[in-house]
């Protein structure tokens, strides 16, 4: 079955880091709502939901993707870019013990969940501001015994290597030609984001569904005349804190 392990929005979501889109006032009641609504969207899709509980003091604790990589074999817990965001591990790594070994990244080291895709046996991990050289080797190691190849991308103009390229398929993604290079990925098929939809790059895959905010049109239409199953979510309040789609959630297989 799926796992979709999520938390619940803080009431100081408005305290958020923030670096590449301008503060604005986040309307924190609208923001749960949407988040229940991203919520039933993911147990339509087949996903057994694990919620955990608000973190007050944390404002970015709902984007629970950055602080761990849930593989087939291991987790991976990060140590986040963000000094903010590290008290937020601990009960991500409590609830990810009941389902995989679990491996972390050390200081000096940074790492954030939402710079790493992963592709088949491939991790593509964001060359970023919240993702170092050091991180990445950790990661690179941490991995090596278990069949998996991570590779740098250098990023530019966006917080996450999510921020700019997602999985649709197995052999098709979604990429932001100003935020990434598309020549490193050029043994996929791409389709790239409408031009007037700058942040549609961030998408969850699913099965063979794809959950994408409903603020960009251009770019579903794209992805529907691909013949992709997509679903849109309103998540208005959650991009303000410079959040989307896979960062809400750790989505994983299980037996359980």
């Amino acid at each position: 079955m799926w796992i979709a392990v999520t938390r619940e929005v803080s009431p100081a979501l408005g305290n958020c880091e923030l670096s590449y889109v301008p503060r604005e006032a986040i309307d924190v009641a609208s923001a749960s709502a949407q988040h229940r609504d991203y919520q039933r969207v993911l147990e339509t899709l087949g996903c057994r939901l694990l919620m955990l509980p608000v973190e007050a003091e944390l404002p970015d604790s709902v984007f629970v993707e950055d602080v761990a990589i849930v593989l087939d074999e291991v987790a991976v817990l990060t140590w986040p870019g963000a000094l903010s965001r590290r008290a937020e591990v601990t009960s991500v790594a409590e609830v990810l013990r009941r389902f995989r070994p679990v491996l972390a990244i050390e200081a000096p080291g940074t790492l954030d969940g939402g710079d790493v895709l992963r592709v088949g046996r491939t991790l593509y991990v964001g060359e970023s501001a919240r993702s170092n050289a050091e991180g990445i080797a950790q990661l690179r190691e941490l991995l090596a015994g278990h069949g998996y190849a991570v590779q740098g991308v250098p990023t530019h103009g966006c917080l996450h290597l999510k921020s700019a390229v997602t999985q649709l398929d197995d052999n098709t993604l979604l990429l932001q030609p100003a935020w990434v290079d598309r020549e490193l990925f050029a043994r996929f098929r791409i389709i790239e984001v409408d031009p007037a939809e700058p942040h549609a790059a961030n998408v969850l895959r699913i099965g063979d569904a794809l959950v994408m905010p409903a603020s960009f049109p251009r770019t579903r239409q794209r992805l529907l005349d691909a013949g992709f199953h997509v679903i849109a979510v309103d998540v208005s309040e959650l991009q303000k804190a410079e959040g989307a789609v896979t960062c809400c959630s750790l989505v994983f297989r299980a037996d359980e």
